[in-house]
């Protein structure tokens, strides 16, 4: 029985998981526990929880391993700067040190910050190290239900490779093809990001978001769509790209792009970051979306053809765009397809954990049918009432959790907004329940509540709905289970409203109050969802309120977002929860069996948290 600690760190998403036996037992990232979004620190703190949760020391692991090869990562480095010279020089001189003084001796650094969590046997503890898309491919298939699979990694880049395919049977991993670096769909992508205002590594999400927005029948849209074809990637057959390097500037320079070039070819200024959005941002980020999507399905294809498998497993930060997902979904390429749901960087530290215990241990594989993602800190309610206690917190105790769950559902009936904080923490970007904010779907203008005086954010992001499994095709068209909210559905025609015939499209934000279905908050403006489903298994206290909520409304969807404001990770601790909960316009906190209202709360209370100031993203 190996047991073997993983860690991701170094770029962003650091994250540390624990493997005994070839399962998945802890997982976290660092974010969660020094509050700094997509941290990338060596993650101490989630290290020492997924020792502390195991009772383990780090004598007691069999090896620790890092998610990437440094080394091949500087060949690339020192290759691109050799290639593409002299440009590149100041970014040259910039990178060197760094490289040279950290990030090229990572044995001696991942060493030392192990020391900081507890003395050790060096000499004894193996220190290994799995390549990027390995991390990535091992995240998704060894946590997968398939015995046999095409595995398809896609991101911006990992030491050379941007996108690999694997075959993956039983314990074994083998990479059959890959594309290469500087050509990247991840970094094109992120290149669009960039240009329409967003932050790369982290905004992604806000462009997938805005898509929808756009007009993808209108000649500007289609018109933007053929300037990225003709003048940025060129596709082949089999999903691999070439990028015009002409603009961009990733390869030896500071910024993602040319500018410059970039405003010529599209005949739009580069959007500042929190200036106002038009129908041009909006059409473009349709453009580009639709690029992808059409990318990433002659990608799968070309693994369909390779593996012959009725089996794909999605993996890199690709893989959580979920508007693709869903096109891929769509296609019936593949029979079934598995996503883990922490698919970015932070799931490779799962992922190296567990290659290397197949793979280096060649310890034999036993295939789960209910990959569970709560894999992070719980905590008792001892320790949630003297927090309260602490901080003078006005509560009321519920030994029976169902009478809660009839006052949360009547209270979420109400029009009210809901903190909801239960059992393990989820490892991934994806709140799945534990670390959730509840509200009312039917609400047209809740999206916009939510959005502006909860979370504190642009207006124009989506909210997901969670449903009951058994009901989900009444809302959805979907055929299968969706557990981990990973894909885009279109909404089931019963419950779809005609759109009004208003239309402003100089202001496409405007459609955000449109009454688009009788599930208007997390029904998008292309009439599609990105889908929670929810069993009694998976999540027993989520999918009892689900049901209360049905009994009173008829309906069995939910918003379920995350629990964090705009520039916050999500919540991990009762403390974290108290916070945001106070700084916001949540009206009740579930925190355990205990249930806080805000209207009971002292002025004291309130100015003492409203004193923390919130980031910006």
């Amino acid at each position: 029985m190996k047991k073997i600690l993983g860690i991701s760190a170094f770029y962003h998403d650091a994250a540390a998981a624990i493997v005994i036996n070839g399962e998945v037992i802890t997982a976290a990232q660092e974010e969660r526990f020094n509050r700094k979004k997509h941290c990338a620190e060596f993650p101490i703190e989630a290290i020492q929880y997924c020792l502390s949760k195991n009772q383990l020391s780090l004598n007691d692991l069999d090896a620790v391993v890092f998610y990437e090869k440094p080394l091949l990562k500087f060949e690339r480095l020192l290759e691109t700067y050799y290639a593409f010279a002299p440009k590149g020089l100041l970014s040259f001189l910039r990178s060197m040190p760094v490289w040279l003084g950290e990030k090229l001796f990572l044995k001696h650094k991942i060493r030392k910050g192990l020391a900081e969590i507890g003395a050790y046997d060096q000499k004894r503890l193996k220190l290994l190290f799995s390549e990027h898309h390995l991390s990535h491919a091992a995240s998704s298939f060894y946590p997968s239900p398939f015995e046999k699979s095409a595995v398809l990694c896609i991101d911006g880049v990992g030491e050379w490779n941007t996108a690999s395919i694997f075959i993956g049977k039983q314990n074994q991993l083998q990479k059959i093809h890959s594309i290469d670096f500087p050509h990247s769909l991840g970094l094109l992508y992120s290149a669009f990001t960039y240009f329409l205002g967003f932050k790369v590594n982290s905004g992604e999400y806000k462009l997938m978001g805005l898509a929808p927005y756009g007009d993808k029948n209108a000649k500007e849209t289609q018109h933007f769509r053929q300037l990225i074809k003709e003048n940025l990637v060129h596709i082949k057959a089999d999903g691999s790209i070439w990028l015009n390097l002409s603009y961009f500037k990733y390869t030896t320079g500071l910024k993602m792009i040319h500018t410059k070039k970039w405003e010529l070819l599209f005949g739009l200024k580069h959007r500042r970051a929190e200036s106002s959005i038009n129908s041009q941002h909006c059409n473009l980020a349709w453009a580009i979306q639709s690029v992808t999507e059409e990318i990433v399905l002659k990608m799968a294809k070309h693994a369909k053809q390779l593996t012959d498998s009725e089996n794909i497993c999605l993996a890199g930060g690709v893989a959580l765009n979920c508007v693709s997902n869903g096109e891929l979904l769509n296609s019936n390429t593949f029979e079934n397809i598995f996503i883990q749901p922490a698919a970015g960087d932070a799931g490779g530290a799962i992922g190296a954990a567990l290659a290397i215990n197949h793979l280096h241990f060649k310890e034999a594989r036993k295939i789960a049918l209910d990959y569970q993602p709560y894999l992070g800190p719980e905590y008792t309610s001892e320790e949630i009432g003297m927090l309260l206690k602490k901080h003078n917190v006005k509560a009321t105790y519920y030994e029976e959790f169902s009478q809660l769950s009839k006052l949360s559902a009547q209270y979420l009936a109400d029009g009210k907004i809901v903190g909801w904080f239960q059992g393990r923490m989820e490892f991934g970007p994806r709140a799945l329940g534990n670390r959730s904010i509840l509200a009312d779907p039917r609400a047209v203008d809740m999206q916009s509540k939510l959005n502006l005086k909860v979370k504190f954010r642009e207006g124009f992001r989506p909210f997901a709905p969670v449903v009951i499994e058994e009901d989900a095709a009444k809302y959805f068209n979907l055929d299968r289970p969706s557990p981990f909210m990973l894909f885009t559905y279109p909404l089931a025609k019963s419950v779809r409203l005609k759109k009004s015939s208003e239309k402003n499209l100089q202001k496409p934000l405007q459609q955000i109050s449109q009454k688009r279905s009788s599930i208007p908050a997390v029904t998008h403006l292309d009439y599609s969802a990105r889908v929670q489903t929810v069993n009694k298994d998976q999540n027993p206290k989520l999918y009892d309120l689900l049901l209360e909520f049905k009994e009173l409304t008829q309906c069995s969807v939910l918003i379920n977002t995350s629990f964090n404001v705009r520039g916050e990770p999500m919540v991990c601790s009762p403390e974290d929860a108290l916070s945001c909960f106070m700084r916001t316009n949540i009206d009740y906190l579930i925190l355990g069996n205990f249930l806080i209202q805000k209207s009971d709360q002292t002025k004291e209370l309130k100015e003492r948290f409203s004193n923390i100031s919130f980031k910006k993203d």
